[in-house]
């Protein structure tokens, strides 16, 4: 059974706030993997700890520093359509909440699951997500 909207909203908010674009059907994320072309980063939010903790504040972080084509988000346990086809994109990854996968021309090129977000404080988590940018090509 989905979390509350009231209770999720603000969790939404710290990422869209951000100007991360929110994709909640599975029409959107394919209109969001259909262009090709640059960087393109799809983040998996969740109301865990370690989301809260580490990865929304990372990802801010880390986008106040280096900027991707594109960047969207979905909400695992909320948008259960846009998260299974967000899903099918990685097919060879266990699923994982939350998580963040960096595209280049459409081609997966770097993904981090939750186990690599647990434990792990803002800084390094958007230290982690610079770098994956830096190697693909994405502009400062």
């Amino acid at each position: 059974m989905p979390y509350p909207e009231e209770l999720v909203r603000p969790m939404r908010l710290e990422l869209t706030s951000a100007g991360v674009k929110e994709l909640k059907t599975a029409a959107e994320v394919d209109t969001f993997m259909a262009e090709k072309t640059g960087t393109a980063v799809l983040i998996v939010n969740s109301v865990c700890g370690c989301a809260a903790g580490g990865a929304r504040p990372g990802i801010k972080l880390a986008l106040q520093s280096i900027k991707p084509t594109r960047v969207a988000t979905v909400f695992a346990g909320q948008d259960t359509e846009a998260v299974a086809k967000v899903r099918s994109y990685m097919s060879d990854i266990p699923p994982s909440s939350p998580s963040i996968a960096v595209f280049k021309d459409g081609e997966l090129v770097h993904f981090v699951p939750r186990h690599m977000i647990e434990g792990r404080d803002p800084k390094t988590i958007a230290s982690e997500l610079v770098k994956a940018f830096e190697a693909n090509a994405v502009a400062k």
